[in-house]
């Protein structure tokens, strides 16, 4: 019963940390752009994210060319786009925050 309990609960925490990179966040997403893309890009996150409407951000994640969309929108990021950490690590949060601020969704980032 104590050997259950332990692999229980070893499991319940694995899960927990494992769900964590699985669930994406717009905030998440804004705080990326202000630190990582907003100089290098030149232009604000509203600007950014407002440049396509929900559906095509939609639409380019669907068919795997957000990356894609991101490089237009800010070519000077281009290293950073195509960087490992940011297909494994930025890309869901970007997505989430493009997609709700996109200029359809009536809402407005502060950055």
């Amino acid at each position: 019963m104590k050997s259950f309990t332990k692999v229980a609960m070893t499991a319940l925490i694995g899960l927990g940390v494992l769900s964590t990179n699985v669930y994406a966040d717009a905030a998440k997403g804004q705080k990326i752009y202000q630190k990582k893309l907003k100089e290098v890009c030149g232009k604000t996150g509203a600007v950014f994210a407002a440049s396509h409407t929900q559906m095509e951000w939609e639409t380019a994640k669907d068919e795997g060319k957000l990356v894609e969309m991101m490089e237009a929108e800010c070519p000077a990021g281009k290293d950073f786009f195509e960087s490992k950490k940011f297909e494994t690590k930025y890309k869901s949060h970007l997505y989430d925050f493009v997609h709700d601020f996109a200029s359809d969704s009536g809402n407005i980032p502060s950055c």
